[in-house]
């Protein structure tokens, strides 16, 4: 089964070690990042592409916290048999992952970005184009800011095109026919274009 398909989430990427009993500092990739600690059926990958399932090494977090300072953002995680800054050193550059049927059931109507990637935007019945990406605002110091709308980036005929991922704007998600209608703004993504002098 291949990484890149929906089946998969990524939910952290290992950086480096971060301390001297086998910490590691790691890109957080999810919103629930306080339900890692004690988590059944997550893996270790090496990101690649058409890499299979059976290279991939069980892994436990023990325990996880999010640092301050310069690190703000990301997620330091202590895995189960990692203890020496050696061992973590072997690990860097891996994924943590968790297969679809595993993932940790969202409290409200959250998606993964994984959901959504490869999705075909309709404004009502005109197709827009597909998601390529899922940009959250952040403020200048890179932190995520919580309470601003995450951005779908579209790749449309007429270009790139950032849209607003709101509820008011959403008719219906069709995760298995990979399929996003939308009831969006008039003018809207002609104003979101990334060469566009102003997002809405």
């Amino acid at each position: 089964m291949s990484l890149e398909t929906p089946q998969w989430i990524v939910l952290a990427h290992l950086i480096r070690p971060q301390g001297r009993k086998g910490e590691l500092l790691a890109e957080l990739l999810t919103d629930f990042p306080d339900r890692l600690a004690g988590r059944e059926g997550l893996l270790l990958v090496r990101p690649s592409s058409g890499a299979e399932a059976s290279q991939a090494k069980n892994a436990q977090v023990i325990s996880c916290w999010l640092p301050v300072g310069k690190n703000r953002g990301r997620i330091v995680l202590k895995l189960e048999g990692v203890d020496t800054i050696s061992q973590a050193e072997a690990l860097m550059g891996l994924d943590l992952i968790t297969a679809d049927d595993l993932r940790i059931p969202p409290e409200d109507d959250s998606l993964y970005v994984s959901d959504l990637i490869g999705c075909t935007v309709f404004d009502g019945s005109v197709e827009v184009g597909a998601i390529v990406d899922v940009q959250f605002p952040s403020a200048l110091d890179g932190v995520r800011i919580s309470d601003a709308a995450a951005l779908l980036e579209i790749e449309s005929p007429e270009g790139e095109t950032l849209v607003p991922f709101v509820k008011a704007f959403i008719q219906a998600v069709d995760l298995p026919g990979r399929r996003i209608v939308m009831n969006l703004p008039p003018g809207l993504t002609a104003i979101n274009r990334p060469d566009s002098k102003e997002l809405l």
